[in-house]
């Protein structure tokens, strides 16, 4: 009977296969049973890489693993590692509807001056000032996959007129999705640019200097997606003086440093990379793992298969 380590936050986790044998770890606590002996292994949602990677280097009889992510940074070198082949899955979709909810409203908060009127509160001064707006913006979606498609769906009722790009050029049923070579002419018309892509060797500094150049004065740039498809330190030198704003729930290094220049630059809004973490998310996650471990039970093939 196959052995499956489930995180600890799945707490009330029903209608598993009963050919497998299951247990609970929370990432920080001693291993619930011997790592040798797991074949599934659902890690803890956590963002450090080394606590997901803990107990691999022991599980010898790995043959699945579920990421609880959509991304899959370093993962599937750690797999590598391993004696025999694993299959690494990702949460695609999963985490897109909390994710393009927030990317919303950090589009909202920064358009119309939500952090400013907010240390106005604190500092119980009343500033009346007239900030931009999202209606009928062009809106650049940078990553048109699962979270891409879900921001322009919370974007229809403004009136956006939304650009879409990927890796590749295809249409859509929405239209034209352009491909990832047209970036530097197509910033230079958007009002707000959205990275939803994933971090790959080819898209970690896809927001470089170079890039940011081409953006217009006073763009917007939103980046629900990871920290590295930005060049920090490129997006400080736009940001420092205000020709940009940024609205960031990812950014690099994360966490943040306390005296990082960017918690205080005018026109930056910072979250702590919580864009996924709802309530709603679990029971998404709780049915795509239950979905994947049915079928691992009767030996057939994984969703969202990312690497072997």
């Amino acid at each position: 009977m196959g052995q499956v380590w489930l995180p600890a936050q799945f707490t009330s986790f029903t209608g598993l296969p009963d050919t497998l044998r299951y247990a609970r770890w929370d990432g920080r606590a001693d291993f619930p049973s011997d790592p040798g002996q797991v074949e599934f292994y659902v890690p803890p949602l956590v963002q450090d890489l080394r606590t997901i990677s803990r107990p691999l280097g022991r599980m010898t009889r790995l043959r699945a693993m579920q990421a609880l992510s959509s991304g899959h940074d370093g993962l599937g070198a750690e797999l590598r590692r391993l004696p025999g082949r694993v299959t690494l899955c990702n949460a695609r979709g999963t985490h897109a509807p909390s994710t393009a909810e927030l990317a919303l409203a950090l589009i909202l908060a920064s358009l119309r001056g939500t952090a400013e009127f907010t240390r106005c509160q604190e500092l119980r001064e009343w500033r009346p000032a007239v900030f931009s707006s999202l209606y009928e913006r062009t809106v650049l979606v940078v990553g048109y996959g699962a979270l891409g498609s879900a921001v322009e769906d919370l974007l229809a009722p403004f009136g956006c007129a939304v650009v879409r790009v990927a890796r590749t050029g295809r249409r859509s049923p929405r239209g034209p999705v352009h491909a990832v070579s047209r970036l530097p002419e197509l910033v230079a018309e958007a009002d707000v640019v959205v990275l939803t892509t994933e971090l790959t060797a080819v898209t970690r500094h896809l927001v470089d200097a170079k890039l940011l150049a081409g953006f217009r004065d006073g763009a917007l740039l939103v980046n629900v997606a990871r920290g590295a498809v930005v060049d920090t330190d490129a997006l400080w030198e736009e940001v420092r003086d205000g020709r940009l704003r940024a609205a960031l729930d990812v950014t690099d290094p994360e966490p943040l440093p306390a005296g990082h220049p960017l918690w205080g630059a005018p026109g930056v809004v910072i979250t702590p990379h919580v864009g996924a973490l709802t309530p709603s998310l679990w029971p998404r996650l709780e049915a795509l793992v239950r979905r994947q471990l049915v079928r691992f039970a009767a030996d057939e093939e994984l969703d969202n298969v990312v690497a072997y």
